[in-house]
């Protein structure tokens, strides 16, 4: 299982997780017969405000472009302080979507 976390940066993943993503690209689209590896996913990000859709289209993709299946997603907006996430219903879901896997 590969478990996905990024802050929101400018309405998507972060930098170093897309580049490590672009260099699957290669894999992916490979007719030598090597496939990227089957896995499981999910999504966890935190962000100042709530535009995730960028990124959850992104996410969206991964089963369908390299074959992973996503078992979630937690998106978590207007966190901008330490302790802004206490009491928001993302904690619980992350707890959850944890104890399942």
């Amino acid at each position: 299982m590969v478990v996905l976390a990024s802050p929101l940066y400018y309405w998507f993943i972060s930098g170093f997780l897309k580049n490590a993503f672009d260099r699957l690209f290669a894999i992916a689209e490979c007719d030598q017969g090597y496939r990227n590896p089957k896995k499981q996913s999910v999504l966890i990000m935190a962000a100042e405000g709530a535009g995730f859709e960028e990124s959850e289209h992104w996410y969206d993709h991964l089963e369908k472009h390299i074959g992973w299946q996503s078992l979630g997603k937690i998106l978590c907006g207007y966190v901008t302080q330490p302790g802004d996430i206490e009491g928001k219903k993302e904690l619980t879901e992350a707890y959850e979507l944890g104890r399942s896997v």
